[in-house]
């Protein structure tokens, strides 16, 4: 009588633990943080709040200076956001389309300031912005953010450039079409998306950019980010920082799930690929 023997698929516990500590150190300091902004007396050693409430939310947002941090941060992140179209995709375009002396160093040139620790480079950047006046402007901080949305506003369009059916631009220009017409009518239409998606996490990145904000902007520029980091550096009520943090959480949210839908798991290699 034959015995059949079938083999079990292994269990990867290794895997299993590793995952469930990832998670409880992503998720446990959210749920502490989204617990105090419902918060209004939570005391030690008690593990649990004593009462809950909306006090802490009418105090935040009835404060001027969280009207003004929020202004200033939506002023920021619209300027920045354009500035970094209007000078990117332009040459996303090229880098997808055209071949040039220098154009693989050129392109990866945009992205060398991600290579580097992200503080130092502030630094030295600071240095040179401290001689030319612009520590503490709205347009010092607004070109130091500028660099941060390079990866997003580079990366992203190249491969959605190159991802565009060539075949239907031939097509249309077979029938007479301009290239202006093809570009807005086939080339446009297909990558628009992910350049739309781009675009928007280019905005939350430089919504929620802090670093650049503090060092370049202190003391005259406070954006939503500083503010909040203030509020609890500065030992305030700390109902405050953790109000602003959940209202921080919507947008970035919101556009993260919006760019999972539209950008595909290979938009990075084919960006990569230019």
């Amino acid at each position: 009588m034959a015995v059949t023997i079938t083999n079990r698929p292994r269990i990867d516990w290794l895997g299993i633990v590793f995952t469930a500590l990832l998670a409880i150190a992503i998720i446990f300091p959210l749920l502490v943080v989204g617990t105090w902004a419902f918060t209004e007396i939570w005391r030690y050693p008690n593990v649990v709040p004593q009462q809950f409430g909306l006090r802490f939310w009418e105090q935040t947002l009835t404060r001027p200076d969280v009207w003004s941090a929020l202004t200033l941060s939506l002023q920021l992140s619209t300027v920045v956001t354009l500035m970094s179209a209007a000078i990117c995709l332009p040459a996303a375009y090229a880098f997808a389309r055209m071949n040039f002396p220098g154009r693989t160093v050129l392109f990866f040139s945009f992205l060398a300031g991600h290579a580097f620790p992200k503080f130092g480079l502030l630094i030295a950047i600071a240095a040179i912005f401290l001689q030319l006046n612009l520590i503490g402007t709205f347009w010092g901080v607004v070109l130091i953010q500028l660099v941060g949305t390079l990866l997003f506003m580079i990366w992203i369009p190249v491969a959605a450039f190159q991802a565009v059916d060539r075949r239907m631009e031939e097509a249309a220009r077979d029938v007479g079409a301009s290239p202006l017409r093809v570009f807005w009518s086939i080339t446009l239409p297909q990558a628009g998306p992910t350049i739309a998606a781009a675009v928007l996490l280019s905005f939350v990145g430089t919504f929620y950019e802090t670093e650049g904000a503090w060092l370049i902007g202190a003391p005259g520029i406070r954006t939503m980010p500083v503010l909040m980091i203030s509020f609890i550096n500065n030992q305030m009520v700390i109902q405050y920082g953790a109000v602003l943090s959940v209202i921080l959480w919507v947008p970035s949210f919101i556009a993260l799930m919006f760019a999972r839908r539209v950008i595909g798991g290979g938009a990075f290699a084919r960006g990569f690929g230019g």
